[in-house]
């Protein structure tokens, strides 16, 4: 069983990964597997809601790593978002890489990737602003029928360095627990799928709005 953790910072070592790596241990510990993935300071295009994913199966937007990462992303049990805080919200990095890595998958036929996959998102920020983040990055999941996996408080952590973040014991304790939960549903899944319980079925999908 693996878990990639995805870092939204375009600091490699700043806080956000700080968290990801008490995440990546406490993983270790539980007997699962992780990998922390970089996005970095590569330049990312936002979505341009063409639809095209659905006609070539893939992103037409091809000098980044969404279409990369959706494929990397099927080696994988569960998944880790994490982000800084910007302006209340997701940083700018992250929410453009996730808003087409997720409607292109689903486009284009490719949400079993995701599907049933368990989720998590984890926040870090200075001061303010992280309940604003994560409830943007759970929607990923739930519009995705992706599992949310908790800890006992918010998945935040709060610092302006990683040294900082290290004594946050109550967000670093709540990066373990996150871990430990997120071990332990994959336990469970995988418990589930050995004893032949079958997957939720699957109805097409139907799309409304609400004009009449």
């Amino acid at each position: 069983m693996k878990v990639l953790l995805f870092n939204g910072s375009p600091h490699k070592n700043g806080c956000t990964y700080t968290a990801l790596d008490e995440i990546a241990k406490t993983l270790k510990e539980e007997g699962i597997e992780s990998e922390i993935y970089q996005i970095g300071i590569k330049s990312l295009t936002p979505c341009r809601a063409c639809g095209a994913c659905a006609k070539i199966g893939k992103c037409v937007i091809s000098d980044d790593d969404v279409n990369n990462f959706v494929e990397y992303a099927k080696d994988f049990d569960g998944f880790i978002f994490g982000s800084p805080v910007h302006y209340g919200s997701a940083c700018g990095g992250i929410t453009a890489f996730m808003d087409r890595v997720f409607f292109s998958a689903l486009l284009s036929g490719r949400m079993n990737y995701f599907r049933h996959k368990p989720g998590s998102a984890i926040v870090s920020a200075r001061r303010s602003g992280t309940t604003a983040a994560l409830d943007q990055l759970n929607k990923y999941f739930t519009i995705s029928e992706m599992p949310i996996i908790s800890g006992r408080y918010w998945n935040m952590v709060h610092g302006h360095t990683p040294d900082e973040v290290i004594q946050d014991e109550e967000g670093m304790q709540n990066m373990r627990i996150l871990a430990r939960n997120m071990a332990w549903h994959l336990k469970c899944l995988d418990a589930a799928k050995k004893a032949g319980v079958p997957m939720p079925k699957e109805e097409e999908i139907v799309f409304t709005n609400f004009i009449r």
